[in-house]
């Protein structure tokens, strides 16, 4: 039997007020195996399709600020001295930015790296 493990789409919403965004990572932490990880796949010309003036060096800059806090590095700042468990709750609680979370789900796996890429394909490639 596996370990439960809980995950976490990251999502693009270039025009809050229009509702549309699309998947561009997956963040998943598993407590039992200590893992927090993420990974992203950015579609550029999809996204310029949901707005031609999205700022995509932010959004590149927020979820390479997704990756240093999950790896728990500089300069993620105070949140990477928390442990896995708690970067993982600051990087899924709801936000009003153009990179925001979605809701968290939660499974059983033996290979949470193993996982997060099955969820890079199935949610955002």
């Amino acid at each position: 039997m596996g370990a439960v493990f809980e995950y976490a789409a990251l999502r693009v919403v270039p025009r809050v007020e229009r509702g549309e965004s699309m998947n561009v990572g997956v963040v998943v932490y598993c407590q039992a195996k200590d893992y927090l990880g993420c990974r992203t796949h950015v579609d550029e010309r999809r996204l310029l399709a949901l707005d031609p003036r999205l700022d995509l060096d932010g959004v590149r800059k927020a979820l390479h600020a997704v990756d240093v806090l999950c790896r728990g590095g500089e300069p993620a700042g105070q949140a990477a001295q928390e442990p896995p468990g708690g970067r993982f709750r600051w990087l899924t609680a709801p936000r009003s930015t153009v990179v925001q979370p979605g809701p968290v789900h939660a499974g059983l796996t033996d290979d949470p790296a193993a996982e997060l890429e099955r969820l890079l394909n199935l949610l955002v490639k």
